[in-house]
């Protein structure tokens, strides 16, 4: 495998997925340290609030929105979605009290999981196209024995910018489970 394949693309997604998956362990491991595990059903609370904050990016992207520079709000997008997650996850724990909240919770992982990928990828992607398109240039083609020589490559980069069309399914799909919870929670929390 090349070094630079491995350092630039897949070590940054390993990391940030890793990362999560470590930050949700060591929390609710804490949380039943210290006798906190109350502190975990209310962050979901958060996490959720996070994640409905970080659409403001997709709605600016959208121009539905016309405040904010969209390269800033790209990076609060992928923060504030990934520390959600990361509450969200803690407020679920390891405890299986009900399905829908787990459907949830796996429905989350794979939009994060989505977007990780589309971030990584899509990128990286078409910086290595443009780096082979010029190094062609450089040895001398032009025209359509450029176009030909980075083809199929530039296919791949086409067909992955509609990973979104992966992306948004599954966040509606996770959208509505978490609703669905929300909702079951306020009718069948006992209150009183």
């Amino acid at each position: 495998m090349n070094p630079s394949l491995w350092r630039q693309h897949i070590l940054p997604f390993t990391a940030l997925f890793g990362l999560l998956a470590i930050a949700t362990v060591a929390g609710d491991y804490l949380l039943h340290w210290f006798k906190l595990v109350w502190v975990g059903r209310y962050l979901g609370i958060p996490g959720t609030l996070l994640i409905v904050g970080s659409l403001y990016y997709s709605l600016r992207k959208r121009k539905y929105v016309e405040a904010g520079n969209p390269k800033v709000l790209l990076k609060a997008h992928e923060f504030s979605a990934w520390l959600g997650s990361l509450m969200v996850l803690l407020h679920a724990g390891v405890h299986f009290n009900a399905i829908l909240p787990w459907l949830a919770t796996v429905a989350m992982g794979i939009n994060v999981i989505s977007g990780l990928v589309g971030k990584m990828l899509l990128n990286r992607s078409r910086l290595h196209v443009q780096a082979q398109r010029t190094q062609f240039q450089l040895r001398g083609l032009a025209g359509p024995e450029l176009e030909k020589a980075v083809f199929w490559d530039s296919v791949t980069v086409d067909t992955m910018t509609r990973w979104r069309k992966v992306h948004i399914p599954i966040f509606v799909v996770f959208a509505v489970l978490a609703v669905g919870h929300i909702v079951s929670v306020f009718l069948l929390w006992g209150w009183v």
